[in-house]
This record gives structure tokens, C-alpha cells and sequence, in this order.
């Protein structure tokens, strides 16, 4: 059996880590709170094969959050739509810095070819290194007496 695998994957927030007793108590709140919260869709853990729940860290500071706002008084569907929202929230940071970095790797591979001049037709692109042509005519404004 090839152990080198688990090790060598990535490990982040959202990594299933913890079983439910310590997911209780990292979070302070009992178990069967826990399987309720869970049952209700506030904080739905990860499942291993055999169906026992597995906690990130992620879903573990969402336990915190329920906790901070269920003492200040927050019903549960007023939690579930904060959590709502909080999460649409980090997935939206999430995906503007993926656009981001595929617009900065753009702009990275492909120098120069946002590069323009004010023309007699309008703005027009030029070719990175080249310059405009500079119109030398003279103009003679007249007044009209």
C-alpha cells in the first residue's frame, strides 16, 4: 500500500480533517448540535466512505460564526442566509482573483499589444516599439469677419 499519496496532497481550508468530537470541540458546541446543524444544511461536513462526517477548517469557523451569532440573538434562517451570503462572498473574491491572474499571465505573454495613439480617425493600436506618425502640416486659423 502506497502511503506517500495523503502526504503528498495539497492541504487547505477546505481539506475534511476532523471527525465530529473534535470538530465539537474545536468549535464549542456539542455534537448532536453539530448533526443538527448538519440535518438543517447550516454546516454540511464532508462524508468518508463510511458515511462518519469530516469537518474542515472552513466548516469548523462557520461552527464559530453560528455560535457568535445564535448568542447575539440571530435565528437560524437568519444564520443560514449570513452563511448564504458569506460564502457566495468568498467564492465571488475567489473567482476575481482567478480573473486576475489569467489577465495578468495575458497581459504577461502578450507584451505591447495594449499600446495606442490618438489618430486623425480616433485611438488605433500600434505595434509594440513603433511610434505614431506625427502630422507636421501647418493649420492657419482665420477668423470670420
Amino acid at each position: 500500500m502506497d502511503r506517500s499519496q495523503p502526504h503528498d496532497a495539497p492541504m487547505d481550508e477546505d481539506s475534511p480533517l476532523f471527525a465530529i468530537a473534535a470538530a465539537s470541540e474545536l468549535s464549542g458546541l456539542h455534537a448532536q448540535t453539530l448533526r443538527q446543524y448538519d440535518r438543517l444544511g447550516l454546516v454540511v461536513p464532508q462524508r468518508t466512505a463510511g458515511k462518519s462526517r469530516r469537518y474542515s477548517m472552513r466548516d469548523v469557523v462557520q461552527l464559530r460564526e453560528i455560535a457568535r451569532l445564535g448568542g447575539e440573538g440571530v435565528s437560524l434562517e437568519g444564520i443560514r442566509r449570513v452563511l448564504e451570503l458569506e460564502n457566495q462572498v468568498t467564492s465571488l473574491q475567489k473567482r476575481v482573483r482567478e480573473l486576475e491572474r489569467a489577465l495578468a499571465d495575458e497581459l504577461v505573454n502578450r507584451p505591447g499589444a495594449r499600446v495606442f495613439a490618438a489618430g486623425e480617425s480616433g485611438v488605433v493600436p500600434l505595434k509594440h516599439g513603433t511610434r505614431p506618425t506625427r502630422q507636421t502640416s501647418v493649420v492657419v486659423w482665420r477668423p470670420l469677419r
